[in-house]
Parts: structure tokens; C-alpha cells; sequence
């Protein structure tokens, strides 16, 4: 049994489909199925049940994978662990987030004071980002929404309004603030169903009792920025104003609307040095700018 196919059998295993699996992987789809095949021969059963060109993990897999990821992430800490002895200038670090805007600034000075430290970003869903938190695959996470999982740490580094936005010229930009129930005539600019925004603003507009009428869904603040701009809808967004702005931004009477942005890792995940600093330097950051604001 190898390490490689160890590897390769976890890509299978998640995907439940060999070619797709293979494209991954960057190898031939032939090759693969002969490696999946040598590791049920060294396991002595069969770990996929197949049926017409398709696969599925069976219960022999299942149990298998299990006791893989364990392996695979206790071999990928112990590798941390020795590229550590070279120091943290040498580090690696792989954060997943939702959302990469309000990290940019972040990540730009923590690169300036550790520019060989290396980075990998990962933009996901929430539920891959706990898949991926959970597995080991990645170092941390930088999310809006909880991660409720045994053995999940968080720590909150910011807290940031919601502001309703409304173009120029409408009839509620000389306002200052405004609740959204008064809004329940106007067509809406969201996020796609599913992602963490939108999941966080639905919870608003259940509680302040409106149901929206959204005329367009996009995957990025910019989208929303720029049809709100156009004159589409009105928006929930963060802070993105500023004297010029093309954008009204009102606050929000009611509900009370805030995201409340974390850092998350797994308690009992080995956490590089260089990843450990960087928490503690995302935190450190975030105080700092709210002391200044």
C-alpha cells in the first residue's frame, strides 16, 4: 500500500466518479482505475460498488476513507512539523474564506513583514469550508457565519454594519436610516441562494417580516454594487460608501444587521507556526483598526 494511492483513493472516494476524479489529479483516467484497483487488492475487498460506468463508495470504503483522512492529515501535520525546523520565514499557510475583500489590506501588510511566507487561498462555501476545516485541509478560515462542529475554535476579530443601499435619486436617499420592512415594494439586488450573505441577510429580512423581490442574484459585492449603481434595486451591503460613492448608504433601524467576521481553526489539528502568527497578527490588525475608527 502507497502513499499515492492513499491519495488518490480519497479523490475518488469524494467525487464517486473516475474521470472527473482523474482530471483532478492531472493523470490518466486508465491509470487511476489500475492504482484504485492495486489498493482493493492490497485491502482485500472492494471499496466502490460499480455499476454501468458509475461508482460508489460502498460500506468497505466508507470505513476505509475514514481511517485515510486520518492517516493522510496525520502524516501532512508531521511534514509542518519538519518544515518548521527551517523556521517561520520558511512557513506555509492555507487559509479558505468566503469572501477575499475585507482580507486584502491584511494580507498585504502581513506579506510586507513576511514576504517568504507562503500563501494558499482557498474561496469556498460555508459547507466546504467546514469540510475543509474539519479534515485538516486547510489551516484556518476566515468566515461571517459560525462553524458549530465539535473541536472548532473561533475567534471574532471584527463586527461590521449593514447598510441598506440605494441609488442616487431614490425616493429614500435623503434618508439616514430607514427599517426594512418599509422596503417591501422595491426590487432587491441578492447574493445566489446558498451563499454565506445571503444565508446571513435571509435571517434579517425573516426577522424584520419581508419577503424580497429580488429582480437579480450574483456571487460578488462588486455585482451588487454596480446594479444598485445602475438604478436595478437596492441592496444589503457592508460598509463600501464614502463621500463619493456613488451609492446612498441608510442605516438600518431595524433589525439590528451586522456580520460578525471570525477566524476559525480545528483545536486538535496541528497549526504551523507561521499560521499560528498569523492569526495572532489578524487579530492584533483588527483591533487596531477599530481603535482608529
Amino acid at each position: 500500500m502507497e502513499l499515492l494511492q492513499l491519495r488518490y483513493f480519497r479523490t475518488v472516494a469524494r467525487m464517486e466518479h473516475m474521470t472527473k476524479a482523474a482530471q483532478e489529479l492531472h493523470i490518466a483516467q486508465p491509470a487511476l482505475s489500475k492504482t484504485i484497483s492495486r489498493l482493493e487488492e492490497d485491502v482485500g475487498v472492494p471499496l466502490f460498488d460499480r455499476h454501468r460506468g458509475r461508482i460508489h463508495l460502498n460500506v468497505f470504503g466508507k470505513a476505509f476513507l475514514e481511517k485515510v483522512e486520518k492517516a493522510l492529515a496525520l502524516l501532512e501535520e508531521g511534514r509542518k512539523e519538519v518544515s518548521e525546523l527551517a523556521g517561520f520565514e520558511q512557513g506555509s499557510i492555507h487559509l479558505a474564506t468566503s469572501t477575499l475583500d475585507r482580507l486584502s489590506e491584511a494580507l498585504g501588510e502581513f506579506l510586507a513583514l513576511h514576504p517568504k511566507v507562503n500563501f494558499r487561498i482557498t474561496q469556498t462555501s460555508m459547507d466546504e469550508m467546514t469540510h475543509l476545516v474539519e479534515t485538516g485541509e486547510v489551516d484556518m478560515c476566515f468566515t461571517a457565519m459560525p462553524i458549530d462542529r465539535p473541536d472548532i475554535s473561533m475567534v471574532s476579530v471584527f463586527k461590521e454594519d449593514i447598510y441598506l443601499a440605494v441609488p442616487q435619486g431614490h425616493r429614500f436617499a435623503g434618508r439616514k436610516s430607514i427599517r426594512l420592512s418599509e422596503l417591501a415594494e422595491d426590487p432587491f439586488i441578492g447574493y445566489k441562494e446558498g451563499f454565506p450573505f445571503q444565508k446571513m441577510n435571509d435571517l434579517l429580512f425573516q426577522e424584520a417580516g419581508l419577503t424580497p423581490n429580488f429582480v437579480c442574484r450574483v456571487d460578488e459585492p462588486a455585482g451588487i454594487a454596480n446594479l444598485v449603481r445602475a438604478g436595478l434595486g437596492v441592496a444589503l451591503v457592508g460598509n463600501c460608501g464614502g463621500p463619493n460613492s456613488p451609492l446612498r448608504l441608510l442605516h438600518i433601524e431595524f433589525p439590528v444587521c451586522q456580520r460578525n467576521f471570525q477566524i476559525v481553526w480545528h483545536e486538535k489539528r496541528y497549526l504551523s507556526l507561521a499560521a499560528r502568527k498569523f492569526r495572532d497578527f489578524l487579530i492584533g490588525y483588527f483591533a487596531e483598526s477599530a481603535e482608529a475608527g
